[in-house]
């Protein structure tokens, strides 16, 4: 096997039982390499803590001005594998990564010169980052490039061999030019505490970046025991080592095991197979949406094939033609949807269907997504069904020969209508109002508007929001009368039981209808205990529980504040344990309400709770404090409602995977495992599950939502019932050089004081996303004895 020039040299250093390394001509000796690896063994014998007398052993040996000269690879090097500058991505195509270089370099350099802020967007580690043009600086320095006018291409190519060199020494000595900016060969704490300034911003980490004063010295603490002011590179790299070098052994024992749980599965691998695979995979994830969407467009067809039928043998078709039929089938198709559309928003009849064998056949967790496929139908129904009025039978009616219209509808008109007279009665009069004021309704459904995605200016932005589309929505009120009129007054059809519009509608309005009075009759006023407002504008409202208010966790209840509005109402996972004595919802500031509700609390609240929301500082057992004396604003809420996660108990093992904020249906299961867990090592209950917590986020300070339940689950979950697993999305993957220091740092206090210094919480905090595939796969092959894994997203 062939190997590479330092490998050669570290094989020959073991045969010669010593080695020797010339700087400046000073020559060292060094013991052999028995001892070297004795010696890194007791480096640390305070626990994280290097010895400035072991320096006089050390295996690198740097010069002042930069340049490494010959240097043993040590097991330090190997450890740090794993230490990149660029991407994962790019590993083995550099070549063709370089020629994306070239390309950028062409975009954004200026007479053929690329300056120091087009850098990092050059060689793909983003636009405008402080640490990419660090990085600039240093490999300037090591070259001794004047970069004062920008760098050419042909200097950006000798950077970029420099930074995708296998050879680890490199990289290492990069990093620490990085560090040492004014090259003498040591770090002081300024210096730390300047890198990992940087490294938190690049990382998006504003809260590590306060406290980065205080982890420079701990790193100081940790590697300068003797008080010298000052580390050296061999320090730095063999705290980089201990740090990495117990995941870098697991990788190595479990290479060949996860090589075969990540591969493509083999129906992956071809075009054809991959798309049956997925089909049927599909279908066995989604039957039941399939079965009712293909009953659902089959009842559409149906219906208008026979009204089209039906028309088509009536006299009228001798006038009229096509144009009465197609107008009447989309009209029966109208009648349907208007009826069916009401029955996903009965939220309590879907609570009530989940809890019977017809919640295993239905999608009722799907009810939003029909409702909305409904009103798309109606919409369709509603354009052909006016159309061809207008455009058809109206005319054909107004300026068909008098003597052919009286004898096919002289029973139902004493003389000819004009057009304007069949536009100004009652059928045409209600269809042209309740198609303006569909559109209003559709129109301010949309995502765009629900949210004022778009940003629209004044005075269009205060149309849009979610209470214009409350407002709007309820005109359908309107609609809904509008339509028994248009249908029950019809020009060619006479006899009541031939007028079947309200036929439709009665169960389904009577059914809304209902529901909407008893939720009215069942609204409970609550008091709120305490309001705290987190980073990331998360509004936390932990209220006074009503007598016989019973609800499994993953299920939400509505929300009004009658300061804001008498009529809103909107939906929030309850985050609290059935077994708790008060209820708790966590809400995001999406929208206009939720503002203006962040904003009536932020007024209430006194100074030493906005202090508690900056600190996190919240234990989950809220009761057992005293009731504020704040006056917050008054709080309703109706329900509670069934969601998809309540059956959470029917699984042995949860994978339970939350992002961001849709966590939170996942953090009441988790405190009622929590609750079962406490009864159980007192003997009150026995707890047999196993759950998976995956939370994926992108801002730092979402850990602070729910930290005290993170870390009541690190105290008393001794048996790993409970597995959490936290992600960083902003930060970048293990092993990427604008991470590195504070992994060091993460390890480091982690070994202190058993805290996470990305979330502060108990929970260690993971960077970048997770490998799903691997994710699943250990599950998969861990409890392949107990049967099916609940997964819930949300």
């Amino acid at each position: 096997m062939d190997l590479d020039p330092s490998e050669q040299r570290s094989q020959m250093s073991d045969q010669r039982g010593m080695s020797s390394i010339r700087s400046g001509g000073l020559s060292r000796e060094f013991s052999t390499r028995k001892s070297m690896l004795q010696l890194e063994d007791t480096r640390l014998s305070v626990p994280g803590m290097l010895s400035r007398n072991a320096s006089k052993r050390a295996t690198s040996i740097r010069r002042r001005d930069g340049p490494m000269l010959e240097r043993q690879v040590s097991s330090a090097a190997r450890g740090l594998s794993g230490l990149r500058f660029l991407d994962r991505v790019i590993t083995g195509k550099e070549g063709d990564a370089w020629m994306g270089v070239e390309k950028r370099f062409h975009r954004f350099s200026k007479n053929g010169k690329l300056q120091r802020e087009k850098f990092g967007i050059c060689i793909g580690m983003g636009d405008g980052s402080e640490f990419s043009g660090e990085l600039f600086d240093a490999l300037a320095r090591r070259k001794g490039i004047d970069v004062s006018e920008g760098i050419t291409l042909g200097q950006v190519k000798i950077f970029w061999e420099d930074l995708t060199k296998e050879d680890l020494d490199t990289r290492v000595h990069i990093f620490f030019d990085m560090c040492d900016k004014n090259g003498d060969g040591l770090l002081t704490e300024e210096d730390v505490k300047e890198v990992l300034i940087m490294s938190a911003s690049a990382n998006k980490l504003s809260a590590f970046k306060k406290q980065a004063g205080t982890y420079a010295a701990l790193i100081m603490e940790r590697l300068d025991p003797d008080q010298h002011g000052h580390i050296e590179m061999w320090q730095l790299e063999t705290l980089l080592k201990s740090t990495t070098s117990k995941e870098t052994c697991k990788l190595t024992a479990e290479d060949t095991t996860d090589l075969a749980k990540t591969m493509i599965p083999e129906d992956y691998r071809n075009p054809m197979r991959k798309f049956c695979t997925k089909m049927f995979e599909s279908g066995l994830e989604h039957w039941k949406v399939m079965w009712v969407l293909f009953l659902f467009w089959e009842m559409n067809i149906a219906l208008f094939m026979w009204k089209f039928h039906q028309y088509n043998l009536m006299p009228s078709f001798q006038v009229l033609g096509y144009c009465s039929c197609t107008a009447k089938g989309a009209g029966e198709t109208l009648k349907f949807n208007m009826a069916l559309i009401l029955l996903p928003v009965c939220r309590r009849t879907l609570t009530s269907i989940r809890e019977t064998f017809l919640g295993k056949l239905l999608p009722v967790d799907e009810n939003i997504n029909f409702h909305k496929i409904i009103a798309l139908a109606i919409v369709i129904g509603s354009v052909v069904h006016t159309v061809a009025h207008l455009s058809c039978n109206f005319i054909r009616l107004s300026t068909c020969p008098n003597n052919q219209f009286m004898a096919v509808f002289g029973a139902l008109f004493t003389e000819q209508p004009t057009y304007m007279d069949l536009l100004l009665s009652i059928p045409g009069w209600t269809g042209i109002v309740m198609m303006i004021l569909m559109a209003i309704s559709f129109l301010f459904a949309t995502s765009s508007f629900r949210r004022n995605v778009n940003n629209l200016p004044r005075p269009f932005s205060d149309l849009a929001g979610f209470t214009s589309f409350w407002y709007t929505h309820h005109l359908l009120i309107i609609v809904y009368f509008l339509f028994i009129a248009h249908g029950y007054f019809l020009i060619l059809t006479v006899g009541w039981y031939r007028k079947t519009t309200w036929m439709y509608l009665l169960i389904p309005m009577v059914c809304y209808a209902s529901e909407r009075i008893l939720t009215t009759d069942h609204t409970l006023k609550v008091d709120t205990i305490k309001a705290i407002i987190y980073t990331g504008n998360v509004l936390a409202l932990y209220m006074t529980k009503p007598t016989g208010f019973k609800y499994k966790s993953g299920m939400y209840l509505f929300v009004q504040c009658p300061r804001i509005s008498r009529f809103e109402w909107h939906p929030f996972t309850i985050t609290s344990a059935p077994g708790d004595d008060y209820l708790s919802v966590h809400i995001r500031t999406l929208g206009d309400w939720t503002k203006a509700l962040r904003e009536e609390f932020a007024k209430a609240s006194c100074e030493a709770q906005q202090k508690n929301s900056v600190e996190g500082n919240l234990v989950r057992i809220e009761t057992n404090a005293k009731e504020s004396q704040v006056k917050y604003p008054k709080i309703y809420i109706k329900g509670p409602y069934g969601a998809p996660a309540q059956h959470y108990r029917n699984y042995q093992v949860l994978l339970l995977i939350g992002l961001g904020i849709g966590a939170t249906p996942f953090i009441s299961i988790l405190n009622d495992l929590l609750h079962h867990l406490k009864q159980s090592r007192l003997g009150d209950f026995n707890l047999n599950k196993r759950a998976y917590f995956y939370w994926v986020t992108r801002e730092q300070g979402s850990f602070e939502w729910f930290k005290g339940v993170m870390d009541d689950i690190a105290e008393n979950d001794h048996n790993n019932i409970i597995e959490m697993h936290n992600y960083l999305t902003s930060v970048y993957e293990q092993g990427d050089v604008r991470s590195a220091l504070i992994s060091m740092v993460q390890s480091l206090q982690l070994a202190k004081d058993g805290v996470d210094v990305v979330s502060q919480s108990k929970i260690k905090t993971h960077f970048a996303r997770p490998n799903w595939r691997k994710v699943f796969q250990t599950l998969a092959t861990t409890h392949k004895v107990s049967g099916s894994i609940g997964k819930m997203v949300s």
